[in-house]
């Protein structure tokens, strides 16, 4: 069954690479060191460390804190960080400089796995979240490198997909070391799907573990200066179809309060100058974070189209709104917002942070809605009472405290492949 997989993935690969060439046209990133994607590496790292994949900004900004544990725990393994998409190289860059080794992810054809692993020589692979890729497990548990899922989740809906596959998946999933899951329904679905369940611990999501570091404290007083004193919110990693919705909402919200800013955060870069045009076009007036332009009394969107700054838009709103959520594309992490105390809003359609979307919710530290004219009256309600925004900000930051300690549990279990440990995963 491997074999043909592999044989589809040659077959499916022209149009891979001209779906890569497509979308280098918008963001030239990804016609970029296109060589690492088979695995032809500019130069080789030390040999024996840790492989950490990240697919993009999510998982990169969900690893640092282990990325900063391993540094100091272990400061003579050397770190190999991959991505998948140019946004999350970028983020690497600026999270860890050079103190990491980057290059992208191979694909997971045995002839492009087989040259990374023989450049890079790893004594660890830990793969964050749902990255599952069987040629790459495959060549790995022969060549006696452990896998580790860090921060597991797998949604009913694609623990289905795999189960179609029967046999295949069941391989495949057995052949993961360990997994380190966000929740009992997450570490249900792995052992269901083949992980041996002496293999499956339950760890929490790493997410909750972010620190707001000091610097990002200073460049929030700083912004919200600019953005001077009017009601703010936020509508953060928006989607093609969801711009549109949101942008409604904002009109709505106008209508009572004036002198409201919305800040929209486009998920991808390549889609910040269309976006843009979208905003001007629906009659609002627009300044570009990116052109450092002023952001006066008659503003009403500001575009946060620069990269590695959503944490200090999130913490200088007044509300957020967390996007991929009002589109199918299963939501994005809320918790960033939560953490700085800023009341949160998502869309249905948030089935890639399911477990902590009920938790926000049933503590009353965020809130669902179904379209944008429940988002715009939302938003406008809290908008004009501060008193109801700051009893949901404090109890999202209380849940963010209540459920730290996962950093620690997903360390203990990295700590089993690491040198001096005698114990067996």
């Amino acid at each position: 069954m491997r074999r043909l997989y592999t044989l589809a993935l040659y077959l499916l690969l022209p149009g891979v690479v001209a779906r890569l060439l497509w979308r280098s046209i918008k963001s030239p990133g990804y016609r970029q060191r296109w060589k690492e994607r088979f695995g032809l590496l500019p130069h080789a790292p030390a040999p024996g460390g840790i492989w950490i994949h990240a697919v993009s900004v999510g998982e990169v900004q969900a690893v640092e804190p282990l990325v900063r544990y391993l540094r100091e725990r272990h400061p003579s393994l050397p770190l190999v960080i991959t991505t998948s998409t140019p946004t999350g190289s970028e983020r690497v860059r600026l999270l860890f400089g050079d103190t990491v080794f980057h290059v992208y992810c191979p694909y997971d054809l045995p002839v492009a796995v087989r040259r990374f692993l023989d450049r890079v020589k790893p004594r660890l692979l830990i793969m964050v979240e749902t990255e599952i890729w069987p040629n790459l497990l495959a060549l790995c548990a022969r060549q006696g490198v452990p896998s580790l899922l860090a921060n597991g989740r797998l949604s009913a809906r694609s623990a289905r997909g795999y189960a179609r596959l029967g046999g295949f998946s069941r391989r495949v999933f057995a052949g993961i070391s360990a997994v380190a899951a966000q929740s009992r329904a997450d570490a249900q679905r792995f052992i269901e799907l083949g992980v041996p369940q002496q293999r499956v611990r339950v760890s929490g999501s790493i997410k909750f573990d972010m620190r707001i570091p000091a610097s990002v404290q200073e460049q929030i007083q700083v912004l919200r200066r600019t953005w001077g004193d009017r009601p703010v919110w936020v509508a953060a990693s928006t989607h093609e179809g969801e711009d549109e919705q949101v942008l409604a909402a904002h009109r709505m919200i106008l209508e009572e309060a004036p002198s409201a800013l919305l800040v929209l955060v486009p998920r991808h870069p390549e889609r910040f100058d269309k976006v843009a045009a979208l905003a001007q076009r629906r009659g609002f007036q627009v300044v570009r974070r990116s052109r450092e332009q002023p952001c006066g009394e008659g503003t009403q969107v500001f575009l946060g189209d620069t990269m590695g700054e959503l944490p200090v838009f999130l913490g200088g709103a007044d509300v957020a709104f967390i996007g991929g959520s009002l589109v199918r594309v299963g939501g994005h992490n809320m918790l960033e917002a939560a953490a700085q105390g800023v009341p949160v809003l998502f869309g249905p359609h948030v089935f890639n942070f399911s477990g902590i979307a009920h938790l926000l919710r049933d503590r009353e530290a965020g809130v669902m809605v179904q379209d944008s004219d429940a988002l715009g009256r939302q938003v406008a309600a809290w908008l004009q009472d501060a008193s109801e925004r700051s009893r949901i900000g404090e109890n999202g930051r209380q849940v963010v405290e209540e459920n730290r300690g996962a950093l620690q549990r997903l360390t203990a279990l990295v700590e089993v492949f690491l040198p001096g440990s005698e114990r067996e995963a």
